[in-house]
C-alpha cells in the first residue's frame, strides 16, 4: 500500500481540473491586477515604503511559520540597505537575519533568472550561516544525505510522535530535483500563479534539504508570483497569510501528500490563501498612507533624530506600550533624555499620554489616523 504521492507510479505527473479552478483563478488574477494598479499609482516614496513593509512581513512570517522569531527592525534595516533605501539609522543586523533576507530578495528581485541546483544550495546555506540549527550541526549547501535516517515530518512529544509525512529517500534526490528544476525552468504554458502553487507543493514534497525546506518552498512560490507580475516589487505577503492559516496549510499539505496526483484541492486552497493575502496588502497600504499623512500633518516640527526614529518605530508597528524606559532603550539615551524627548513630543501633539499613570505611564501616537479604508478599496 502506498502512503505518499511520491511513491505512486505516475509521480510526478500532477494534474488538476481546469474547469473547477477557472473562475477562481480569473478572480484572483483580476484582484492581483487591481492591487498592482493601485500600488503603481502611488508616488515613488509611498510605493517604496509599501514594498519595504511587504518584504519585511514576508521574511518575518515565513520564518515564524517554522517557529523562528526574527527582529523586525533588523529585517527592515537589512532589506532597506539592500534596496538602497534611506530609512535613517539602521539597526545592527545578525547573520541569520541577513541570510533570510538575502534568500527572499534573490528570489523576488531576480525572478527571471533560472532556478538551479547551485542557487538552491546558496539559499539553504544563507539560512544557516553557522552550519547549525540551534546547537545541532546540519548539512548545508547540499542535498540531505540520509545519515540521520528518513526525512520525517512529525509532531507531538518524544515517544508519542505522530508522523505526518515521509519524504523520498536521499538516494533519489538528485533525480527528483533534476525533474523539478527542468519543469520549473521550462516554458510550459502554465499560468505563473498556478506554477507557484504546483512548485510549492512539489518542492516541499521532495524535501531535499536537511532543514529550511518550508522557507525555500515559499521563496520559490514568491519567485513564480513575481514572474506572474513581471515585477520585482512585492506589495503583499503570501507567507503572512499562510502564517495566519498555518493549521489549514499543514492539513491541506498532509491530505494532498497522502492522496493521488490530482491536486485540484491544493491549488484551490492556495488560490484562496493568495486572494486573502491581497486583503492583507490593503492593510499594508493603509499603514503606509497613515505614516505619510502623519508626517504631512507634522511637517516642519522641531524634533531631533531620536524623536523622529521612535515615532517611525511606532508608525511601523512597535510591539507593546511606549514607556520612557523603552524610549531610552530604542533611542540609546538616558532616562532623563527620554523623558525630555517624550515631553516635547507630547507638547507638539505627536504623542499622547495613555490612561494609566505613575510607574506604568505609557504613550501612543496622538489622534491616531484611520486606516483609510475608503482609499484602499
Amino acid at each position: 500500500m502506498m502512503d505518499y504521492i511520491h511513491e505512486r507510479k505516475d509521480w510526478p505527473s500532477f494534474h488538476w481540473s481546469h474547469e473547477k479552478l477557472a473562475s477562481q483563478l480569473a478572480a484572483v488574477r483580476h484582484r492581483q491586477g487591481r492591487l498592482i494598479g493601485r500600488m503603481e499609482a502611488l508616488g515613488f516614496q509611498l510605493r517604496a515604503e509599501a514594498v519595504l513593509q511587504s518584504l519585511t512581513e514576508e521574511v518575518l512570517k515565513s520564518s515564524d511559520i517554522e517557529g523562528e522569531i526574527l527582529d523586525r527592525e533588523q529585517v527592515r534595516s537589512s532589506i532597506a540597505r539592500r534596496l538602497g533605501m534611506d530609512i535613517g539609522a539602521l539597526a545592527p543586523i545578525d547573520r541569520d537575519v541577513e541570510g533570510v533576507v538575502e534568500l527572499m530578495l534573490d528570489a523576488t528581485q531576480n525572478y527571471a533568472a533560472p532556478l538551479t541546483k547551485d542557487r538552491l544550495f546558496d539559499w539553504q546555506a544563507a539560512l544557516f550561516p553557522t552550519g547549525r540549527r540551534g546547537m545541532t550541526k546540519i548539512k548545508v549547501g547540499a542535498w540531505r544525505d540520509g545519515t540521520s535516517g528518513p526525512m520525517l515530518v512529525v509532531s507531538g512529544p518524544i515517544g508519542r510522535e505522530r508522523v505526518h509525512y515521509e519524504a523520498p529517500a536521499a538516494d533519489k534526490l538528485e533525480q527528483e530535483m533534476r525533474a523539478f528544476l527542468a519543469w520549473f525552468n521550462s516554458k510550459e504554458s502554465v499560468d505563473p500563479v498556478l506554477e507557484a502553487a504546483v512548485a510549492h507543493l512539489w518542492f516541499v514534497t521532495i524535501h531535499p534539504f536537511e532543514d529550511g525546506n518550508g522557507r525555500i518552498a515559499r521563496a520559490i512560490s514568491d519567485m513564480s508570483l513575481a514572474r506572474s507580475e513581471q515585477s520585482p516589487r512585492r506589495f503583499y505577503s503570501m507567507s503572512a497569510q499562510i502564517r495566519t492559516e498555518r493549521k489549514a496549510y499543514y492539513d491541506i499539505l498532509e491530505t494532498t501528500q497522502k492522496g493521488d496526483l490530482d491536486i485540484t484541492g491544493w491549488i484551490a486552497w492556495f488560490l484562496g490563501c493568495l486572494d486573502r493575502a491581497f486583503v492583507g496588502a490593503e492593510v499594508i497600504l493603509a499603514a503606509v498612507l497613515q505614516k505619510a499623512r502623519f508626517w504631512e500633518a507634522h511637517a516642519g516640527e522641531p524634533i531631533n533624530e531620536r524623536q523622529h526614529g521612535v515615532i517611525n518605530r511606532l508608525l511601523n508597528g512597535l510591539e507593546g506600550k511606549l514607556t520612557s524606559s523603552k524610549y531610552a532603550t530604542l533611542a540609546k539615551c538616558s532616562q532623563d533624555t527620554a523623558s525630555r524627548d517624550i515631553d516635547g513630543l507630547v507638547k507638539l501633539g505627536m504623542l499622547q499620554k495613555d490612561g494609566a499613570g505613575g510607574r506604568s505611564t505609557s504613550y501612543s501616537l496622538a489622534a491616531p489616523i484611520s486606516r483609510f479604508a475608503d482609499l484602499v478599496r
